[in-house]
């Protein structure tokens, strides 16, 4: 059975349909198949057959539309960083990876630029990328002790007001514990690859995917603690809808799921079992990925980094992957569960903590030395 890759495209823009046919095309002379959905491809016939799309290819009317996404490779996403969201949805069950070419404006989330389609075609069919995991949320919807929606989220969950209007009356919480009450446009409770997104523009910190920890920005508050927080993986945050709130409010996840929330409704956000599997193309630092996308300044800085040090980097970066890939493997092996540390032991290029002696000068203008290194000694 030939290699089967998902096509994805966002359908309502030229330039990402006649990008997926280009893509279409590239696969099958590589040997591939190519496979979409069936909106997808009826989208795709039709601006077809109205000329609006050109085509090399006389063949192209029998895209596979049949084929289980269980049965697929990887899924290629054509479009901005909503197109990649979109797709996360689709392929939900089936835990497909994703890779994205952007085609929209910042396309955080993206592998590839349009330019470099040929590129990432390429890479697909060779096998040349790695797949990492984006950490998701699970979301849950409560009135009194009935649970009324449970959806999910890659990048964020925001409850909001629906009347402009007016404010929205909630408390926060973590772990089952009150943290604050307030009024507000909403919160966002995301994570870490939704700190980029609506949590970033609502003046949330920015965290690195690797990080696993989950995040609550309050939005316009009116009280004087409504920071953002950052809680563990491991943790429950809520959001109460106040009865005394003369507001309704609506749960928006990743900006395409809806839910109504009347008076007294609770919101429940956890880490979600099922992580979102990315299709990467390079072991690019993150911090790179942060200035080129928001087109950051950075001069200034002492140095620039070398095509030497890149592939350095990339090498540490490949070999630490690759180190934690068999320790996970051994774990599995043995039927253990790997429990990540709340703090990271130092990695070697990072500086090693100060056990020299520190010279400290008494009152008496006397030198004491005290070795840092050795435990203190109790008075007896």
């Amino acid at each position: 059975m030939s290699r089967r890759i998902l096509i994805l495209a966002h359908t309502g823009r030229q330039k990402a349909m006649q990008s997926a046919l280009q893509a279409i095309e590239l696969l099958r002379a590589s040997g591939l198949t190519p496979v979409m959905l069936p909106h997808d491809a009826a989208v795709m016939y039709e601006a077809i057959h109205n000329g609006v799309l050109q085509t090399h290819e006389a063949g192209v009317d029998a895209i596979d539309t049949k084929t289980s996404l269980h049965d697929v490779e990887l899924g290629m996403v054509l479009g901005g960083d909503g197109s990649v969201l979109r797709a996360a949805e689709m392929v939900r069950e089936s835990n497909l990876p994703l890779m994205a070419v952007n085609l929209g404006h910042v396309g955080f989330l993206a592998e590839a630029e349009q330019a470099d389609l040929e590129l990432a075609v390429s890479a697909v069919v060779n096998k040349d990328y790695l797949v990492e995991e984006r950490m998701a949320i699970d979301v849950k919807v409560l009135v009194g002790k009935h649970l009324v929606a449970h959806t999910w989220a890659l990048n964020e969950a925001s409850v909001e007001k629906s009347n402009r209007e007016r404010m929205l009356e909630v408390v926060i919480g973590v772990d089952n514990r009150p943290i604050s009450s307030f009024g507000c446009d909403g919160v966002v409770m995301a994570t870490p690859t939704g700190s980029t997104a609506y949590a970033f523009s609502g003046g949330g910190p920015i965290v690195w995917p690797e990080v696993q920890a989950m995040l609550m920005v309050p939005l316009s508050a009116h009280a004087l603690f409504a920071r953002p927080l950052v809680v563990a993986p491991e943790s429950v945050i809520s959001v109460d809808v106040l009865q005394r709130s003369n507001e309704n409010g609506v749960l928006w996840c990743d900006g395409r799921r809806t839910v109504d929330l009347p008076f007294g409704a609770r919101i429940e956000v956890t880490r979600s079992d099922s992580p979102v599997k990315l299709a990467r193309l390079a072991l690019t630092p993150f911090s790179e990925r942060l200035v080129r996308k928001f087109d950051l300044p950075t001069e200034g800085w002492r140095g620039s980094i070398s095509e030497t040090d890149r592939a350095a980097i990339d090498a540490r970066e490949r070999a630490r992957r690759d180190q934690d890939s068999w320790h996970q493997s051994l774990a599995d092996s043995q039927g253990i569960r790997i429990v990540e540390p709340h703090h990271a032991a130092p990695r070697p290029d990072m500086v090693p903590p100060r056990t020299t002696p520190i010279p400290i000068v008494t009152k008496a203008d006397e030198e004491v030395i005290i070795d840092v290194s050795k435990p203190p000694v109790e008075d007896e």
